[in-house]
């Protein structure tokens, strides 16, 4: 079965390319095409994708706020933000509106083939050059986190990771993967030895249906588990 893509992006001779590109893949068929946010969120809704591959720099409402619409929308569709853009801000503002992954323009099309087919089965993608970046700096956006009725931030992300299956114990350690810290580094923090910091790190990969501790990160940040 085809993955249906929406491609979200504003330069025409762009939008071209992508679609020379991904017609060469069997998996994926290109079903719609939108210039700007606003058009975007209308087929969004009216060809319901599987994946929507989203510019951030868009005339009218942006890709990052184009992408926060959708997901209110609750559909099914995944989003993989398609840029230029590096900076921090623009990596933690995609994924805080719900991003499913993060590809820069300068990826091959086998690249950019592997990450649409990443997240159409569930897995958060990130692109390698800014998966540092993220590791680095994962934190942040968490402090800008709204609290919940009783004021208790921590109390609501704890109930979010216990639901996705994580034991309090696993979570202290997602919560050090966050901060970028080793296997060596954990273990060291929570007492216990390298093996048993191994060994939950893998748990939490299995449990967050995840590949590495990138992806484990950026599945934190975006859930909202730690």
């Amino acid at each position: 079965m085809s993955i249906n893509v929406l491609l979200v992006e504003d330069h025409t001779m762009t939008r071209m390319g992508l679609q020379l590109a991904l017609d060469k893949v069997e998996e994926i068929k290109i079903t719609g095409e939108a210039e700007d946010g606003e058009k975007a969120v209308e087929l969004a809704k009216q060809l319901a994708p599987d994946v929507i591959l989203m510019d951030i720099g868009l005339p009218g409402i942006d890709g990052i706020e184009a992408t926060h619409k959708i997901k209110q929308l609750k559909l099914d569709a995944k989003i993989l933000i398609f840029t230029s853009r590096d900076n921090e801000d623009d990596v933690f503002a995609a994924f805080s509106a719900g991003a499913d992954g993060y590809i820069m323009k300068g990826a091959s099309p086998d690249q950019l083939a592997s990450a649409i087919k990443a997240v159409n089965d569930g897995t958060a993608w990130i692109d390698p050059a800014i998966a540092k970046l993220v590791l680095k700096n994962i934190t942040q956006p968490r402090k800008t986190k709204t609290l919940d009725n009783e004021g208790n931030r921590e109390g609501s992300s704890k109930k979010a990771a216990m639901a996705a299956g994580l034991t309090e114990r696993e979570i202290e350690v997602l919560s050090l993967i966050v901060e970028g810290m080793s296997n060596a580094r954990i273990a060291e923090t929570l007492f216990i030895t390298r093996a048993t910091a191994k060994a939950h790190v893998h748990s939490i990969l299995q449990k967050l249906c995840v590949d590495d501790r990138t992806q484990a990160a950026v599945t934190a940040m975006r859930e909202g588990l730690v």
